[in-house]
C-alpha cells in the first residue's frame, strides 16, 4: 500500500489514518489544487465482490447524507495501475477530538459532546448507526470559530467485516456499548448515544468513564456500575452526572431514547454564554422626564461657556 503514488487524478502524499480494510492518504487535486482526503481499500480485499460493494456504500451513505456535520464526498474510482477503490473525501485540517482530549475547557468539553450529539443525531435520521464513534473519529474544521465537529468513518469496519464473512466485533472497548458484543442481540440508534456520553465524559474527565481494553471487559462489566462522578471536578451541577451516568447505562431503555434528548440534556450544563458570544442588548428607551432634564442641563452648559467666552 505503500507504493502507491497516485489514483485516478489524485497524488497521494502521507497516510493519515489505516485500518484493517482501508487506508487514507492525504491527497492533492491538480485540477482543483486543493487538498482532500483519499481512503483506498486494502489491496488484499480488491478482489472481494461482496467487500468492494460495501466499501463503496460507505462512500454512497456520505454522499447520501450530505451534511455540513458529517464528512463530505466528492468522488469514488478505482486505480488503473492497481484495481484498487477508491473515494474522495473533504480533507479536515484541525486534526480530530482525540488530538484535544487534556487540553479543553470544561465548557469547551461539554460544546464538543453536544456538537457530537447533534452530529449523530444527523446520522440516525438518515438511518445510520455509527457503531464505532471515538474522539478519533471526530474531526475539526478549524478554519472556522469555534470549530466544526465533523462525524467520520460511518462503521466501514463492521459494514466490510460482514461482507467479507470475518467474525468480528468491531468498536472500541472504551466507547463501546454492552449490547454491542451480543452479535445475535442487535443493536439501535441507543448505541451510539451510549459512545456520544463515553465521549463527553472522557472530554471531562481526561479518560474514559471505565477502564475497558478489551470486548471481553465490556460484557463482564456489572450491570450496575456507573462512571466516577466528574460533575464537582469541572464546576458543574450534580445532576450533570446522574444525565451522563443514564446515558452510560447498561440497559439501552434506561438511557436517553435519542441522541436529540442527551444533546438537550447536556446543554444545560454548559456555561451560559459559552457557545458564542452573548447578543448584544438592546438599548432601552429613556423616560421623557430624564430627556427633559438632560436638555435644560445642556442648555445651562452652553450658556455658561458662551458667558465666559464674552466676559
Amino acid at each position: 500500500m505503500q507504493s502507491i503514488k497516485r489514483v485516478g487524478r489524485y497524488r497521494l502524499v502521507r497516510v493519515i489514518g489505516s485500518g484493517a480494510f482501508a487506508t487514507v492518504w492525504l491527497g492533492d487535486d491538480p485540477a482543483l489544487e486543493v487538498p482532500v482526503a483519499v481512503k483506498v481499500l486494502a489491496d488484499n480485499w480488491v478482489n472481494n465482490a461482496d467487500v468492494v460493494e460495501r466499501f463503496l456504500a460507505e462512500a454512497r451513505m456520505l454522499r447520501r447524507i450530505d451534511d455540513p456535520r458529517v464528512v463530505r464526498v466528492f468522488d469514488v474510482g478505482v486505480s488503473e495501475a492497481e484495481a484498487r477503490p477508491y473515494f474522495v473525501m473533504e480533507y479536515v485540517p484541525g486534526g480530530t477530538l482525540a488530538d484535544r482530549i487534556g487540553t479543553l475547557s470544561p465548557a469547551d468539553a461539554l460544546i464538543f459532546g453536544v456538537a457530537t450529539a447533534e452530529a449523530v443525531q444527523v446520522l440516525h435520521d438518515a438511518g445510520v448507526v455509527h457503531r464505532d464513534l471515538k474522539p478519533s473519529n471526530l474531526l475539526l474544521d478549524d478554519r472556522v470559530t469555534p470549530p466544526r465537529l465533523i462525524v467520520s468513518d460511518l462503521g466501514s469496519a463492521k459494514l466490510l467485516a460482514e461482507a467479507s464473512g470475518i467474525t468480528v466485533t468491531t468498536g472500541t472497548p472504551s466507547y463501546m456499548a454492552p449490547e454491542q458484543i451480543n452479535q445475535s442481540a442487535g443493536f439501535d440508534a441507543r448505541a451510539d448515544v451510549y459512545a456520544v456520553a463515553a465521549v463527553t465524559y472522557h472530554l471531562l474527565a481526561g479518560e474514559p468513564p471505565f477502564s475497558h481494553r478489551t470486548a471481553a471487559s465490556v460484557v463482564h462489566r456489572a450491570p450496575d456500575s456507573r462512571p466516577v462522578p466528574v460533575a464537582a471536578q469541572v464546576g458543574r451541577p450534580a445532576a450533570l452526572d446522574s444525565l451522563l451516568a443514564r446515558a452510560l447505562s447498561w440497559d439501552p431503555a434506561a438511557r436517553p431514547a435519542s441522541a436529540t434528548e442527551f444533546a438537550r440534556g447536556l446543554s444545560r450544563f454548559v456555561p451560559e454564554g459559552a457557545d458564542g458570544p452573548e447578543p448584544t442588548a438592546p438599548a432601552r428607551e429613556l423616560p421623557g422626564a430624564v430627556v427633559v432634564a438632560g436638555c435644560v442641563l445642556l442648555a445651562a452648559l452652553c450658556f455658561l461657556l458662551t458667558y465666559l467666552v464674552l466676559a
